[in-house]
């Protein structure tokens, strides 16, 4: 089976060595394990400022660079596995393990413990940072400013709702390839609201389609995920979805019946499948 090149850290000039023996290439080398130092950064199909956003990579997230060109690292993200340029300049080397993640969908970062000093930011849900100290309610992390520590969670310390995450981000605009609470796309609200819930979760809406168990149209729930060819929803009851989306250019809530019936009209065809995403696949110990 031929690898998805969005997902597989290679080219037929060069591959990351754990690939070896397992497909062609000239050369292979280590990559170099970074983290983003930036709220977020793009993750483009090109090494170019102007080239299409596929994904973006978060605050503390690791990404692991194979070469470094023009500017721009070519590398893997280490939570979703996509692959692709990012501009060198937005990471950092890999610091000591995260401690905390952000629990909101937006918080900002201020330059000294006060929140009348300069912000940075807007700083997302899922990023990750390392607290050194606290003052009041901020806390300081390892990229240098202060965080609202009620804004944090202890790593381990997560959601279970993810209708529920994602109803947090309504009205946030659409941004394809976007991650972040004020831009993002479909199968990235998935992603944020899988993640909080701490469930790994690929990219793209494809991928997504393979989690948890099919489910049938007609037993539908609270967290349930409806696929179109190219587009993903997820349920907030049996009868409501909310999905990022271009019809309505954000993070929108509508019935699932409009929404079939304006994606038919529209072209887009009927739901591919039903998921239940969060569906045990082993037995609870006894």
């Amino acid at each position: 089976m031929k690898p998805d090149p969005r997902l597989t850290l290679a080219r037929p000039d060069l591959a990351s060595g754990d690939l070896e023996g397992r497909l062609d290439a000239r050369r292979f080398a280590r990559p170099r394990r970074m983290q983003v130092a930036v709220p977020a950064a793009a993750i483009r199909r090109e090494p170019q400022p102007d080239a299409e956003q596929l994904d973006q990579v978060l605050l503390g997230e690791r990404f692991d660079v194979l070469e470094i060109r023009d500017g721009y690292a070519w590398g893997q993200a280490a939570r979703d596995g996509y692959v692709g340029h990012l501009a060198f300049g937005a990471l950092a080397p890999e610091g000591a393990p995260p401690t905390h993640w952000v629990r909101v969908p937006l918080t900002y970062g201020f330059e000294a413990p006060t929140i009348k000093s300069r912000p940075t930011g807007p700083i997302s849900l899922n990023s990750l940072v390392t607290v050194t100290a606290r003052e009041g309610r901020l806390v300081k992390c390892d990229a240098g400013f202060w965080l609202p520590e009620s804004h944090l969670s202890s790593l381990g310390d997560v959601a279970g709702d993810p209708a529920g995450i994602a109803e947090a981000h309504l009205g946030a605009a659409y941004l394809w390839g976007g991650r972040e609470g004020c831009g993002i796309d479909c199968s990235g609200l998935i992603l944020q609201a899988l993640l909080a819930c701490g469930r790994a979760c690929p990219r793209d809406s494809d991928l997504q389609q393979a989690l948890g168990a099919p489910v049938a149209a007609g037993d539908l729930k609270r967290g349930d995920l409806v696929f179109w060819k190219g587009h993903v929803a997820i349920l907030v009851d049996g009868a409501r979805i909310i999905h990022a989306n271009a019809h309505h250019m954000a993070v929108a809530r509508e019935p699932l019946k409009e929404a079939i019936e304006r994606i038919r009209s529209s072209g887009g065809g009927d739901p591919t499948d039903y998921r239940r995403p969060l569906t045990r696949t082993r037995p609870d110990p006894d």
